[in-house]
């Protein structure tokens, strides 16, 4: 089992680090082995060394289908208008969104990792307020699957190619056919799970503590049986925010007058509030591990500056030495 630390691969990482033998040194003090990266989009260090890439999270829209499918009435109810949504994805079709998935697929592999993470999931604006889904998670799935054997077709199975859960209509992890139908029919060799323990805990708005998320993580995985072993990762962290969804979702907020871009940076900090990506302080997470026994432990802790990102790490491996790993 190894660790990685998550990180975007933009142009204010050099910023953070004074160089990459920094950056090397910061990751050996926190016990990771390497970087999983991801593209955040605009220029980024060209000469980033392929042995810092363990892991690479690959680009993705968090609402996607109704472009993919052609939707123009969705997409107008959606962005007000076709060009504001041909703007937003940069083009008009669903070639748009496999050629920058294909763009960022290469990026990945010319740094050499050693598998990628792609969301199955589908969400608008309006549906992370409401939690009124528009697309089941069968209609998800069945899009997701078409695009990713479009995105692999010709790709030699020198990765692992993992699919992550979410909490938004498509693959939750909490329903073992659902998880089944999206793993037989991609057509990939090497093809996995990325079990991110702070999604699947905001399927369950009950939870109070990290102990019932802990207790959660495990019925699922119960449930899951034999398709558990797929899990190949893990994104380690925490999310607790049952009450702040009953409190602050069922309706949209008052919209009016505001273009799609703003729209979409508030409600960019509406999801932070649900899904927390906060450093375990409960050592009975030691037992997900111990259970699942996976290649890659990604700490994806929220995380401003490197100071905040080895800090958050910090606790967490902290709780994982109190649990009896070694890290």
């Amino acid at each position: 089992m190894k660790y990685v630390m998550c990180l975007p691969l933009g142009q204010n990482l050099l910023t953070d680090y004074d160089s990459w033998d920094d950056l090397r040194r910061s990751l050996a003090a926190l016990g990771c082995t390497g970087v999983e990266g991801i593209w955040p989009g605009g220029p980024g260090p060209e000469d980033i060394p392929r042995d810092l890439i363990v892991s690479y999270h690959l680009t993705f829209y968090p609402d996607w289908l109704d472009f993919y499918r052609e939707d123009k009435a969705a997409l107008r109810r959606k962005f007000g208008s076709l060009d504001t949504a041909y703007q937003f994805y940069g083009g008009s079709g669903p070639d748009t969104l496999l050629e920058l998935y294909r763009a960022d697929l290469n990026r990945a592999r010319r740094l050499n990792a050693r598998y990628m993470v792609f969301h199955v999931s589908d969400v608008s604006l309006e549906e992370g307020y409401t939690y009124r889904w528009l697309h089941s998670d069968e209609e998800v799935i069945d899009a997701a699957v078409e695009l990713i054997n479009l995105l692999l077709r010709d790709c030699a199975p020198d990765f692992t190619f993992l699919v992550e859960n979410q909490w938004w209509p498509g693959f939750t992890f909490t329903d073992p056919k659902k998880t089944e139908r999206l793993l037989n029919g991609i057509r990939f060799a090497r093809k996995g799970i990325l079990l991110d323990t702070g999604h699947l805990m905001n399927t369950c708005l009950d939870l109070r503590t990290q102990e019932e998320g802990v207790q959660y993580i495990h019925r699922m995985l119960d449930c899951h049986g034999s398709l558990s072993d797929f899990v190949r990762g893990i994104h380690l962290h925490q999310s607790i925010s049952g009450a702040y969804v009953r409190s602050h979702t069922g309706r949209p907020p008052d919209s009016k007058g505001k273009d799609y871009l703003t729209r979409f940076n508030e409600n960019y900090r509406h999801i932070l509030q649900i899904d927390r990506h906060l450093p375990w302080t409960a050592p009975g997470i030691c037992s997900v591990l111990e259970r699942i026994a996976p290649d890659y432990v990604a700490h994806e802790l929220s995380a401003r500056t490197r100071r905040q990102r080895e800090a958050a790490i910090r606790t967490q491996r902290e709780t994982l030495q109190k649990g009896g790993r070694c890290v």
